[in-house]
């Protein structure tokens, strides 16, 4: 690499004033932002982030599922292109960082590149994937996990929102169907930068996470049937009360995924009472639980411990509970050979950092299974985010894409 290229730092400026550009699609009375997926506010973030790559001098092209692809092309166009890049939708009370740091740092990657006059051997790809969060569609990650066949197209674009809006009909709805089918720009390998949505790099004063895992997911559907009785005659003893055998289910969680620690977590996240009234004892609730863990085989042990403590609080309390797995997503494991370019990149620059585990689901956990890919993390305070008092500073974001982009310049190789 050239002396030139070794130096090479991007601008932390440029890069800090289009994250808040940016953020003011959607901006919130809490300075945070709320930008459903193929909403007004994401296609007005969208044609922002169009004009700007075709203002870099990429080639955007946009899928079947509204995720774009900005390519800048390489000395060797027979090299399949490096990709970077993350999401701009975000979390109904959503913050500046998440996704928006990835696609932004992605662009920005591409900016000093321009400004300093050097071309890549591969080319490199920019992509805002559709619908990462998952907050208006499931699944989450969607664009990206049709991209590895995961699921088909038609059966993305019927999903539904709250209101019954299919995909289809939003992408429509924003002029974001694309003409290009899903999968159509291969890519070599992908490389993802994020903020961590944890405390630890914070907690730890580390500049940089080398990120060489993700957390599996387990996803549950519940519901609980008891049986519906007056609060006030109703003795105590003969009660069916679907509430308080969730409270227990609730509880057995908790103790589970603590049992099956440190490297396990469990949330029930949603439950709604059927026809819930103040004197009425619930005899119905639906409910969802979230069970996550690096490890394979503690993913199994969660599984079948809350089974069998679910089976037992149902048979004690004479309730019917049923549980339906909807989605298990297995632990990644990002490649080694990126994993040691993002961990270089950093020691050449003389930041500190750690290896460490994403506790959440990102974009390149689903393309790792088909190609390599890593992730570089940097910190956020307190560790928040998912909500608009999410935040990161200059000096970390533009570390982190600092890293990103010379680990690109590794793996893509300098033009001579």
């Amino acid at each position: 690499m050239s002396r030139a290229a070794t130096n090479l730092q991007i601008d932390s400026a440029r890069l800090w004033g289009s994250i808040h550009e940016t953020a003011q699609f959607g901006a919130t009375a809490k300075g945070g932002v709320r930008r459903l997926t193929l909403s007004a506010e994401d296609k007005q973030v969208r044609d922002w982030f169009r004009k700007a790559c075709e203002d870099a001098g990429l080639e955007v092209h946009v899928d079947a599922l509204g995720s774009q692809f900005g390519l800048r092309k390489g000395r060797d166009m027979s090299k399949l292109p490096v990709g970077i890049g993350s999401h701009l939708d975000t979390q109904p009370t959503g913050g500046k960082y998440d996704g928006i740091l990835g696609t932004l740092g992605a662009l920005e990657v591409i900016r000093t590149l321009n400004d300093a006059g050097i071309e890549t051997e591969a080319p490199i790809c920019v992509v805002n994937w559709t619908n990462e969060e998952g907050s208006r569609f499931a699944p989450a990650m969607m664009a990206s996990a049709a991209y590895v066949g995961d699921f088909t197209t038609d059966d993305i674009l019927s999903r539904k929102d709250a209101d019954g809006t299919t995909v289809g009909q939003a992408l429509d709805g924003i002029g974001y169907r694309g003409d290009k089918p899903v999968g159509f720009q291969k890519l070599g390998c992908f490389v993802e930068l994020h903020i961590e949505q944890g405390p630890i790099l914070e907690a730890e004063g580390k500049t940089i996470g080398v990120v060489d895992s993700g957390q599996g997911v387990l996803w549950y559907d519940g519901k609980i049937s008891g049986f519906e009785s007056h609060a006030g005659s109703t003795p105590m003893p003969l009660r069916r009360d679907a509430l308080a055998t969730l409270s227990e289910i609730v509880l057995a969680m908790e103790s589970i995924a603590k049992q099956h620690g440190p490297n396990a977590v469990g949330t029930v996240g949603e439950a709604v009472i059927a026809n819930p009234s103040r004197n009425v004892i619930p005899g119905e609730i639906a409910f969802t639980m979230d069970c996550r863990s690096a490890d394979g085989a503690i993913m199994d042990g969660l599984d079948r411990d809350l089974r069998a403590a679910i089976a037992e609080i149902a048979a004690r309390r004479k309730v019917e509970v049923t549980i339906d797995l909807v989605w298990r997503k297995p632990p990644t494991h990002f490649d080694a050979k990126l994993i040691a370019a993002v961990e270089n990149a950093a020691k050449t620059l003389g930041y500190s950092s750690r290896r460490i585990t994403s506790g959440a689901g990102h974009d390149a956990c689903n393309l790792n299974t088909v190609m390599p890919a890593a992730m570089v993390f940097v910190p956020c305070k307190d560790g928040i985010s998912h909500n608009e008092l999410e935040d990161a500073t200059q000096p970390d974001c533009a570390a982190g894409t600092n890293v990103l982009m010379h680990t690109v310049l590794a793996i893509a190789g300098v033009a001579s």
